[in-house]
């Protein structure tokens, strides 16, 4: 989430009729994330958010991200649902561009996980899984480990100091993970960017995903994967240390619901390698090319440099556990 195109009372005014929101009598910018513009819209009764769709987002995706989303929550998986203006269609224009605007879920993100947190986490996300892998939709993952080489290509690794090495590290790694990925795994429909500021709390107790905009067919293994990045590892300082708790407290949490096979784990190593290429390569990408004008927080793509040596240096799944 973040803040590109701007928009004003008028815009809120026909999007209020479009949609039939109740009179909104307030909006105002979301400042966190880095990929799409988003609004909180308050009317007397209600709150909603818009999304205005930038950057990496193609536009024939995302009737799968509405579809998808609309589909969860039928299932009572708790996200936000996508509304549907008065020509019945999820999206409109806002300025040019494709928006769409969805109920507001009740909560807000942590700062940290507890291992309780991170094993309510894994059931969830099992959850999710065990409906989405009878999903009839489908989506390539476009930030897929076969897509990173060509994103590799576009960065000017002059004007990022990481290190002197830093445009060898980042092709040696992508070299051996592309190599080394796993053919075949359990696979589905995976949120594929669940960060802790997409996971919502209230009054600590869990209360939903956001930010669908990733969502993808891929190994439900990199998922966890992903979570093991983001949600598993803690700062001491400017360092990155892994909690093994955490990451045993989210797989525990997991396979309450759904199994997690051999081979499975026998990958986490290689997908954790993997998530954490995709994000660093992704965050050099914005710490250089995001407009200076642009309402939003930049992301440290060090923390991913860190978190990629970490897992160099890892091998098996008991690595992550004990």
């Amino acid at each position: 989430m973040a803040v590109y195109t701007k928009i004003s009372k008028h815009d809120v005014s026909i999007l209020d009729k479009k949609y039939s929101l109740g009179n909104i009598i307030n909006f105002s910018g979301i400042k966190q994330g880095i990929e799409n513009t988003n609004y909180l819209l308050k009317s007397k009764k209600q709150k909603f958010i818009l999304t205005i769709f930038e950057k990496r987002v193609h536009k024939k995706d995302i009737p799968f991200f509405m579809k998808l989303m609309d589909s969860l929550s039928k299932f009572n998986v708790i996200c936000p649902r996508p509304l549907k203006n008065n020509n019945n269609k999820y999206l409109t224009l806002v300025n040019k561009k494709s928006a769409c605007i969805v109920s507001f879920l009740e909560g807000k993100d942590k700062k940290s996980l507890s291992d309780n947190e991170c094993y309510i986490v894994g059931k969830n996300i099992a959850k999710m899984h065990q409906i989405t892998r009878k999903s009839s939709l489908f989506r390539k993952n476009s930030m897929g480990i076969n897509k990173l080489g060509s994103l590799i290509k576009t960065i000017n690794f002059k004007s990022i100091n990481i290190d002197k090495n830093f445009k060898n590290f980042i092709n040696s790694n992508y070299s051996e993970i592309n190599k080394n990925w796993p053919k075949k795994l359990p696979s589905g429909i995976i949120h594929g960017d669940l960060f802790i500021d997409n996971i919502f709390f209230n009054k600590n107790k869990f209360s939903g995903f956001i930010d669908f905009y990733f969502s993808a067919n891929d190994f439900f293994m990199y998922e966890i994967a992903i979570c093991v990045n983001a949600l598993c590892f803690d700062k001491k300082g400017k360092k990155f240390l892994l909690n093994k708790k955490k990451v045993n407290s989210l797989i525990k949490g997991y396979e309450t619901i759904k199994n997690i096979s051999n081979n499975e784990k026998n990958s986490l190593n290689i997908l954790c390698r993997g998530a954490a290429l995709r994000y660093l390569l992704t965050r050099v990408y914005d710490f250089i090319n995001t407009p200076k004008t642009a309402l939003i927080k930049i992301k440290d793509p060090k923390e991913y440099y860190q978190k990629l040596l970490i897992h160099n240096k890892l091998h098996s799944f008991n690595d992550y556990i004990n």
